[in-house]
C-alpha cells in the first residue's frame, strides 16, 4: 500500500500560526509522527505541502497510477477550490480528507467543503491523530 499525504497552505507554520487552535507542535513533528505510523504499519508514505494551488492540483494528478489513496488537508483551499474537487475526481484514487480542527464549530465558511464530494470520508477535530486515522481507514483498519 502506498499513501500520498496532502496537506495545504499554511500547514508549513504550524506550532506557529494560531497555537490555540492548532497546537504548538510542528509541522516535522506531524510528518515523523505519519511516517513513523507508516512504517509501523508496513506502508509506503509520502508527505506533499505546498501553499499553491496548482502546485496541490498537480501532486493529485501526479499520483494517478501511482497511489493507492490519498490523505488530504486541503487547509484553506477546503472552502474555495473547485480545482483541487476536479483534479480528485479526475483520478479517482480513494481519499480521506482530514482537519486539525473542527472546522464545524469555527466560522461558518469553514463548514463549506468543495473537496468532500470526492472523499470516502472526512475525519474533523482530532489534531494530528486525525492522519493517523485516515491512513488505518484506507487500510481497512
Amino acid at each position: 500500500m502506498k499513501i500520498l499525504v496532502i496537506n495545504g497552505p499554511n500547514l508549513n507554520m504550524l506550532g506557529i500560526r494560531e497555537p490555540d487552535i492548532y497546537g504548538k507542535s510542528t509541522y516535522s513533528d506531524l510528518c515523523e509522527m505519519i511516517y513513523t505510523h507508516a512504517k509501523q504499519k508496513g506502508i509506503e508514505i509520502e508527505i506533499y505541502q505546498s501553499n499553491h494551488e496548482g502546485d496541490l492540483v498537480t501532486a493529485i494528478q501526479n499520483a494517478y497510477n501511482v497511489f493507492d489513496g490519498i490523505v488530504i488537508n486541503p487547509a484553506a483551499y477546503t472552502h474555495t477550490s473547485v480545482a483541487l474537487l476536479d483534479a480528485m475526481k479526475a483520478v479517482g484514487i480513494r481519499t480521506v480528507e482530514v482537519h486539525i480542527s473542527d472546522v464545524s464549530k469555527r466560522e461558518d465558511f469553514r463548514r463549506i467543503s468543495y473537496v468532500r464530494a470526492a472523499c470516502e470520508k472526512t475525519i474533523s477535530g482530532h489534531g494530528f491523530t486525525g492522519y493517523l486515522e485516515a491512513i488505518d481507514y484506507l487500510l481497512g483498519d
